[in-house]
């Protein structure tokens, strides 16, 4: 059976990609969750990741011994060894253009990602509404996701964005984490996009998991306090 080595679900976006993939694909697999402590090299997460990835990062996808690490290189590697499951569009400009989305989601949005960091069980609208009003960069990279999906759904009739459930919507699932949590504003069509996705049963799946962690983590909390 695969194994797929995660991090705390409520705070990893990376390992949430895969995760979703295999689960909504119906693909059985074993969870393996490497809980953060830190990130320093000396912290109990880098000793046990670093002894199936060499980067020392989740997620890891271990087939038989053999590890795939970096969770763009999980979906690829998926995509081949199932290829029944339509992971990714079938004509070749599609697939690229769900690549393209991928891989800039990937490096990308980088302000988005430092001023909302993923916190699937907190609500924090007030903070977004501050990210919104301070940081045009914050809002530089929503107007790129509403337009980059609208372009999408537009092309291929929904309700994904490449038509069928894809890779290009397991990468954007923590996003549309993180514009609910923080009550980020986005044009209705995007927020029915976004209701859609987190009603995925593979997503709902994840989001069930997190919820039931009740693990703190203070070094992933910039705006909230533990809990009395």
């Amino acid at each position: 059976m695969l194994k797929l080595y995660i991090g705390n679900k409520n705070y990893s976006s990376w390992s949430m990609r895969p995760w979703v993939l295999l689960r909504q694909a119906g693909i059985a697999f074993e969870e393996i969750v490497v809980r953060f402590d830190s990130f320093d090299e000396g912290s109990d997460f880098r000793k046990l990741i670093s002894a199936v990835n060499p980067v020392g990062k989740v997620p890891v996808l271990d087939d038989d011994g053999f590890k795939v690490w970096d969770s763009l290189a999980i979906a690829e590697y998926l995509a081949e060894r199932f290829p029944e499951k339509n992971f990714w569009p079938h004509g070749i400009r599609e697939r690229a253009r769900a690549r393209s989305v991928c891989a800039e989601m990937h490096s990308g949005f980088a302000a988005l990602r430092s001023a909302c960091p993923m916190n699937i069980e907190a609500s924090l609208p007030h903070i977004g509404q501050l990210a919104w009003r301070d940081k045009p960069a914050v809002r530089a990279d929503v107007a790129r996701l509403v337009g980059m999906w609208r372009e999408l759904l537009a092309a291929h009739a929904g309700p994904m964005l490449m038509g069928e459930f894809s890779i290009a919507d397991a990468f954007f699932a923590p996003v549309c984490m993180r514009l609910k949590g923080y009550g980020l504003p986005v044009p209705g069509d995007i927020a029915a996009y976004i209701d859609r996705v987190c009603a995925l049963p593979g997503v709902t799946a994840w989001t069930d998991g997190a919820l039931a962690e009740n693990d703190f983590r203070e070094f992933e909390e910039p705006h909230r306090l533990r809990p009395a």
